[in-house]
């Protein structure tokens, strides 16, 4: 049986996601178990996330998954880089694959590109591009061209995260084989289309009262209908707040803010009145618009470079099926996988429940009482086994 790990957001999970299922286990058969890292209730393009995560974990495992495991929001809300790093750091302990979607499904074209930027001499390369004035993709793109690399390939977002959790696999060394899928469609696209919707789109229908129902699978519509919405809009006096109260400390300590850019976020968000103007007043052509948009939200959480830095004490579980049970039972670590609302004193903790504290502030609807994630609990959800098994 081969146990098959995705790193993921599902911000909502939608019909394309089922179809990763199910290419997998065409792969590797029907008995392959499915393990899934998934976001939090923050997103890695630095937004909360639609759905609570709860929510979005027990509809991937209705739709076929076995276990969903959350990623931490410090992994979250970290560049593409450190969030393959981390996706792979979780699933490695439980999975012997790693499957993905790319624009590009060329395994050898994307470990290619995984290995040249690992390479010692890629570094410097990379440091004058940018000395040039280019901005990171670009010089990213540059560096590897001159290598002899397609760095085109990483102009599209779902080959970049692809590449990505190629190097983390080299880099850590990790004993996982390597799954491309070809994904296709645009992944930012505004338009649903019926069979490769983007997230994207089915998250504006969604915010906007329009019909979603028919770009996700049948077994999360119930689920989902009626569940409580959540917007960076919904939310946007709560993060100004946030950012006019702020300290010069306290912005020099934020991630993402080197080469003076920490200074240009302070200064934005004093004199500027809305959020997306303060956003416009510090883009430029070097930094790209999700770098902002994370370094915000780490602000708006007191997340700062030290607690992106340290590497998570434990991965929670969200929800998972019969198979999804068995597999915990096996793990070695025991004590590295934690009940969801398990209460582990420490700093760590506390930056849980701040975040889940804070996320609830990005409501649509009303506004839910604070202490939400000692609250909550794990879900077994019927699975394969379970049904085999008549329970």
């Amino acid at each position: 049986m081969k146990i098959v790990g995705i790193v993921c957001e599902y911000n909502p999970f939608h019909m394309g996601h089922q179809k990763q299922f199910e290419a997998v286990r065409r792969i590797y058969g029907p008995d392959s178990a499915i393990v899934c890292a998934m976001s939090g209730n923050f997103v890695q393009r630095g937004a909360p996330a639609v759905l609570d995560k709860s929510l979005r974990a027990e509809a991937a495992v209705r739709c076929g998954a076995n276990l969903v495991v959350e990623l931490p929001v410090t992994v979250c809300l970290s560049s593409a880089e450190g969030f393959a790093a981390g996706g792979v750091k979780i699933l490695s302990r439980l999975c012997d694959a790693l499957c993905f979607g790319a624009e590009t499904a060329d395994r050898d074209a994307l470990l290619a590109l995984a290995e040249g930027l690992l390479r010692p001499d890629f570094s410097q390369c990379l440091r004058e591009k940018l000395e040039a004035g280019c901005s990171f993709p670009a010089a990213r793109q540059a560096a590897l061209e001159e290598q002899g690399l397609p760095g085109e390939i990483l102009s599209l977002p779902n080959n970049i995260l692809a590449v990505e959790y190629c190097k983390a696999i080299l880099s850590q060394n990790a004993k996982m084989e390597i799954l491309p899928i070809h994904r296709p469609g645009s992944y930012h696209a505004r338009e649903a289309d019926r069979e490769n919707p983007s997230a994207t789109a089915v998250r504006e229908r969604m915010t906007a009262g329009q019909p979603w129902q028919a770009y996700v699978p049948e077994e999360a519509r119930t689920l989902l209908s009626g569940a409580p919405l959540h917007t960076l809009e919904a939310g946007e006096r709560a993060v100004l707040a946030r950012l006019r109260t702020m300290t010069d400390e306290d912005y020099a300590a934020l991630p993402y803010g080197s080469e003076g850019l920490w200074r240009k976020l302070m200064h934005a968000a004093r004199s500027q009145a809305g959020l997306e103007q303060v956003l416009q007043a510090v883009k430029s052509k070097r930094y790209t618009r999700s770098r902002l948009d994370r370094m915000v939200m780490c602000a708006f959480l007191g997340i700062g470079q030290e607690d992106l830095n340290r590497t998570p004490p434990y991965a929670r579980i969200l929800t998972f099926d019969g198979q999804g049970q068995q597999l915990l039972n096996r793990v070695k670590e025991a004590g590295y996988f934690r009940n969801a609302g398990q209460r582990i004193p420490g700093p760590w903790w506390e930056l849980e429940q701040r975040a889940e504290d804070l996320y609830g502030l990005f409501s649509l609807g009303e506004v839910p009482p604070a202490g939400g994630e000692a609250r909550r609990r794990v879900r077994r959800i019927p699975g394969r086994l379970d049904e085999e098994a008549g329970i």
